[in-house]
């Protein structure tokens, strides 16, 4: 089967890298790798595809960063004529990002088959643009393939019949637990003058947080506090670096001397840091994941999450950007009251070869 596997951002890179691994040693697949250029910063690409070991694309639509219409139409219209030119069989891609979404609806106008890894999740939130980007290739998808049982219900309750749908396990993890030697081998807590267990990871990037003055100002009033308890880290994503500028929030940053603002790390030196982290803050959707795989506690600065699992089951807890609701919970973690969590099922890092299996009983769909 010829199949495209597509990515464009740094979620998907650690997605992809297992079910490519598994497809180039299996020879029912012909696996090509397509990269939209959606994320074109170094420490947020092609560091990536070094460290994971993902092939060179086959194909680089070199998109680059633009409003979201403009960026999905500048997709499909590139991916358009890959279609017309490779004439695969399948495409495959993964999470939520608009290279998801935008190469869904080229293939399914054009009437090749497209397989979706990690579906059904949701934050029943239509502000966020991953959530319609989840629901349009939910719904032109030909299979589904999502991570824990709750996102099975939402795809049922969606009207989606249960015979496109396949619970394989959550791909993000297979990268964690493949890599996990060349993790612990990081120097970045030397680099970084730290010690394991005494400092605490922030990540912010999302709209909802970084383009409001007022949600910004109420999470650096949490950090502020924080920041006399423990020794917070965090690497700076670029978009929240400008916002920062634009807001007019660089005293406020600057007057915080524990909080070590840093460049973007690659994928060891940040799962590193996480995994020797006591606790980590974020509005991150996978590392919501990763940290419930690695025990750590998670507070999550969003008022919802596609990842409810890493609460019900994972060390996650959801707090907005409410200064207080931050500041308590962070106090928890701090006096040892945080709950343990557990590893859901089948995030075992075995899911890209249930992927691949399930797929090879499906040949003939994709004829």
């Amino acid at each position: 089967m010829k199949i495209i596997n597509i990515v464009g951002a740094r979620p998907n890179f650690i997605k992809i890298a297992p079910i490519m691994r598994a497809m180039a040693h299996d020879s029912c697949f012909q696996p090509l790798l397509l990269h939209t250029g959606q994320h074109y910063d170094f420490n947020m690409s092609e560091s990536f595809f070094k460290e994971l070991e993902i092939p060179e694309p086959d194909i680089n639509l070199g998109i680059g960063s633009l409003s979201h219409a403009k960026q999905v139409a500048a997709i499909m219209d590139k991916f358009e004529d890959i279609c017309e030119e490779i004439k695969p069989n399948a495409i495959l891609v993964v999470g939520d990002v608009n290279s998801t979404m935008a190469c869904t609806l080229v293939a399914s106008k054009k009437g090749i088959k497209t397989v979706h890894v990690e579906a059904g999740i949701r934050s029943f939130d239509r502000t966020m643009p991953e959530e319609i980007n989840r629901l349009v290739t939910d719904m032109l998808a030909d299979l589904l393939l999502p991570p824990s049982p709750d996102a099975i219900e939402n795809l049922l309750h969606e009207g989606h019949s249960l015979d496109k749908i396949e619970m394989v396990g959550n791909v993000m993890i297979d990268s964690l637990l493949f890599h996990q030697q060349k993790i612990q081998q990081s120097n970045i807590l030397n680099t970084l003058l730290l010690t394991k267990g005494n400092y605490a990871t922030l990540t912010l990037h999302r709209p909802s947080n970084v383009d409001s003055a007022e949600a910004f100002k109420n999470i650096i009033r949490a950090l502020k506090f924080i920041q006399n308890k423990i020794t917070i880290v965090f690497p700076i994503h670029p978009r929240t670096k400008n916002m920062i500028s634009n807001l007019g929030l660089n005293d406020e940053i600057a007057a915080m001397k524990n909080l070590k603002m840093i460049e973007p790390l690659g994928y060891f030196d940040f799962n590193k840091l996480v995994s020797d982290s006591q606790f980590v803050l974020t509005d991150s959707g996978g590392i919501q994941e990763e940290t419930t795989v690695q025990q750590i506690p998670c507070i999550t600065l969003r008022e919802n999450t596609e990842r409810p699992i890493t609460i019900t089951e994972g060390t996650n807890e959801l707090a907005g950007s409410d200064t207080e609701k931050i500041i308590e919970l962070t106090e928890m973690i701090l006096s040892g009251n945080w709950k343990k969590g557990r590893i859901p099922e089948m995030w075992d890092g075995k899911t890209a070869e249930r992927i691949i299996n399930f797929l090879k009983t499906r040949l003939s769909f994709f004829d």
